[in-house]
């Protein structure tokens, strides 16, 4: 048995080694493609082509045989594209902040972890960022499965010169978040709007008493709940970045709860740019 183990072990060290080699090989051929796009005049330093990666992804899910699934295969390719992406020039990506917000988790989701990521204040702020060139993209909330529309982002669409380039659907799981140890020690509660409507059973069942107060984001509301007797609403991703007990998971009244985001940008997008891979 032994044997057999070291065997197998053996086989992954050498696939391992396989793997690292043509990634090094793509990134290569990256900026061989790079050097070619400005040689044809394509001087701007941003290289990201929406309709190129979405093809990318899918052709990744078309191939999986599995055991891995369609999501993580293309999450993998995500992760890949990014490095290589970031050769060149990283990207500038502007995202409803501050850190730990679901725009931010939308962000890692679409263009994956090696970029530049510019937190911003506001929805409005977010396309400021990107129209004077702070920003390259920017990933704004536009509708919610139980909230709706998103009013702020509609209103500064509807003002823009930006296209949409790109869109991403993210599942939503709400979790209380506390410095407390149990759920019976919460007395104030702070969260975005959209979020306690989306907990209002849950919080009405378990925390009737507790005082409620609207906040801009849920990550803004993590900081402030800092306070004894304090609890915000916010995901798994801002429990670890703020160090927070996470008191309860998976609160949101729907399951199914999701937000569709959209990637704004100045360049014009191909027709199947806002064609989202199917893990999205």
């Amino acid at each position: 048995m032994n044997n057999e183990l070291a065997q197998a072990r053996t086989r992954i060290d050498a696939l391992d080694e396989q793997i690292q080699t043509l990634i090094s090989q793509r990134a290569r051929i990256a900026q061989d493609v790079a050097h070619i796009k400005e040689k044809m005049g394509d001087s701007t330093g941003n290289h990201y082509r929406p309709s190129r990666e979405a093809e990318v992804l899918r052709r990744a899910m078309e191939r999986n045989t599995g055991p891995l699934t369609d999501e993580t295969v293309a999450r993998l390719m995500r992760e890949i594209m990014s490095a290589c992406l970031s050769l060149e020039s990283p990207l500038k990506i502007a995202y409803l902040g501050p850190e730990g917000t679901y725009t931010q988790a939308a962000v890692q989701k679409h263009f994956g972890d090696s970029i530049t990521a510019r937190p911003a204040a506001a929805i409005d702020e977010i396309f400021r960022d990107v129209e004077t060139g702070n920003a390259d993209y920017g990933v704004v909330p536009v509708e919610n499965s139980l909230g709706g529309i998103v009013s702020h982002t509609l209103d500064e669409l509807a003002q823009t010169t930006l296209r949409i380039c790109g869109e991403v659907t993210l599942p939503i799981h709400h979790c209380l978040l506390s410095t407390e140890t149990s759920i019976e020690g919460i007395t104030h509660i702070y969260s975005h709007q959209q979020s306690f409507a989306q907990c209002r059973k849950w919080l009405d069942a378990r925390l009737p008493k507790a005082e409620k107060d609207t906040v801009a984001s849920n990550a803004q509301a993590v900081l402030i709940a800092r306070e004894k007797g304090g609890a915000a609403i916010a995901g798994q991703q801002a429990a670890k970045l703020y160090g927070m007990n996470i008191l309860a998971s998976n609160i949101e009244d729907d399951p199914n709860n999701t937000t569709r985001f959209l990637i704004i940008g100045k360049h014009d997008p191909s027709p199947t740019a806002t064609t989202s891979p199917r893990w999205c």
